[in-house]
């Protein structure tokens, strides 16, 4: 495999020396997620799909550490037949969704309210820079560092950067028993029910409200862990039981997204504090006790982002359906943050090479 990343080197050393753009692709599962690429026909593709496969796994530790094209359904596999499993549950958005796609989006499923976010769980990275050389930060164990742990910074970070080549990541053991219940609550219910489960001692993996109009909803609430922690914590939420195999489909339909309200566009994503209460703007779904409220419709982007950074959150525009492409997938920055993030993108990739526009704007 060291020849293909010595080709990926060259490519970029030559994009650079060319002042030509790159595209950074993987799977290319997740390129509807952030700006639209610019119409820009001279910019090239930087694959990493053919740069793949499993550099080490170590189930004792809770380490694995695999090239950026390995696709997340082999790693799953593979921590599976250890009873293991990635905790933040990622999207995968088909069998060749890929680990470095994973990370560079950052995005995390139904179990981050309980487990942490994608960022939370990378240990180290190999990072292709814009000079064609590669760049290793962090490592294979979790340990106390001085400074800032760059491997976390890439995490949602959009190839904007570099291009993600190796990523090591902690791997948790799966939990002996699950459960789900179903409780019909109006949206202002289901959020103040999940308020109420947070501060008890309940290990509550996952919930989601979904909106059935008319002021009607059902909030599915999964429980994990050993079977007396989950049996004490069914008792206390009641609601009706759901079935094993209906359970797994419908987590796996919020997992992946495959699930009908994800269909819709355009889609928002907001990020909220979870006492935030309903924001009455239309067919709703909320997960991560309320921390996470996905909408879609013809909302007006500057009165949702206004509306959202007043309640101390954020929207992002996720799949933008006809919205112009003039209106930018996040949520504007602060000058600040944005400084920050130019003086990041400067540091990195003088060039301008890596994924333009496609984090922010600006660069």
């Amino acid at each position: 495999m060291e020849y293909v990343l010595s080709e990926l080197s060259e490519q970029v050393a030559a994009a650079r020396a060319g002042q030509r753009a790159l595209r950074i692709r993987g799977g290319g599962t997740r390129s509807f997620y952030g700006n639209p690429w610019p119409a820009d026909d001279s910019a090239g593709w930087l694959d990493l799909s053919a740069y793949r496969g499993v550099v080490n796994y170590e189930p004792s530790e809770l380490v694995l550490t695999a090239r950026a094209g390995t696709a997340l359904s082999e790693i799953e596999a593979l921590v599976a037949g250890e009873g293991q499993m990635l905790a933040f549950e990622p999207p995968r958005f088909g069998d060749v969704g890929t680990l470095g796609g994973c990370v560079a989006t950052g995005l995390s499923g139904p179990r981050r309210m309980a487990a942490g976010s994608a960022s939370d769980f990378v240990l180290g990275t190999r990072l292709l820079a814009a000079d064609g050389n590669v760049l290793r930060f962090g490592g294979e164990v979790m340990k106390n560092v001085a400074g800032y742990d760059l491997s976390r910074l890439l995490a949602g970070s959009l190839g904007v950067l570099g291009a993600l080549v190796e990523v090591s990541i902690k791997v948790v053991p799966r939990p002996r028993c699950e459960a789900t219940r179903v409780l019909a609550l109006d949206e202002g219910q289901a959020l103040e029910q999940c308020l109420q489960w947070r501060s008890r001692p309940i290990p509550v993996s996952a919930t989601a409200w979904l909106d059935e109009g008319e002021g009607a909803g059902r909030l599915y609430a999964r429980l994990s862990g050993n079977e007396s922690a989950v049996r004490q914590g069914l008792a206390r939420i009641g609601g009706q039981p759901l079935e094993e195999r209906e359970a797994e489909a419908f987590w796996l339909s919020l997992r992946d997204q495959t699930h009908a309200f994800f269909q819709q566009r355009p889609l928002w994503r907001i990020v909220l504090p979870p006492r935030t209460p309903a924001l009455d703007l239309g067919p709703t779904l909320h997960e991560w006790q309320g921390g996470l409220r996905w909408l879609c419709g013809p909302l007006d982007a500057d009165d949702l982002r206004a509306r959202a950074q007043s309640l101390g959150g954020s929207a992002c525009l996720y799949r933008r359906g006809d919205v112009s492409p003039d209106v930018p997938a996040f949520h504007p920055l602060s000058a600040g943050i944005l400084q920050i993030h130019r003086r990041l993108k400067q540091e990195f990739d003088p060039s301008g090479i890596f994924n333009r526009h496609r984090l922010l704007p600006e660069f």
